[in-house]
């Protein structure tokens, strides 16, 4: 397990769902070797799915990049040691959902 306490980069979600993700993090470190990054985020995603509804993006790792649209107060980037974590909610494009709908 990682150990210390998380470091918050940027959010936008209300203090109890950044303790949440935080937490479903330190879970997920004690469950799978620091090493397996896909199933720290499966089970990160799958916790907030469960609690949140579905819909939650997860990624785990020590260096990548990404750019998405998130709902509003479903977004968060933390560190734990030399891990990085970033979860939020997919937003729904307006554009896209027209297109689906046709």
């Amino acid at each position: 397990m990682l150990e210390g306490r998380a470091r918050v980069e940027d959010t936008d979600m209300p203090a109890r769902m950044q303790d949440a993700a935080t937490s479903a993090a330190s879970r997920a470190l004690d469950l799978f070797d620091v090493a397996d990054c896909r199933a720290i985020a499966g089970h990160i995603k799958t916790e907030f799915d469960k609690r949140y509804g579905v819909g939650w993006q997860c990624v785990v790792g020590a260096n990548f990049g990404c750019f998405f649209t998130h709902s509003s107060g479903t977004f968060i980037y933390f560190s734990m040691e030399r891990l990085s974590f970033l979860l939020f909610k997919a937003a729904v494009v307006a554009a896209a959902a027209a297109a689906v709908a046709s």
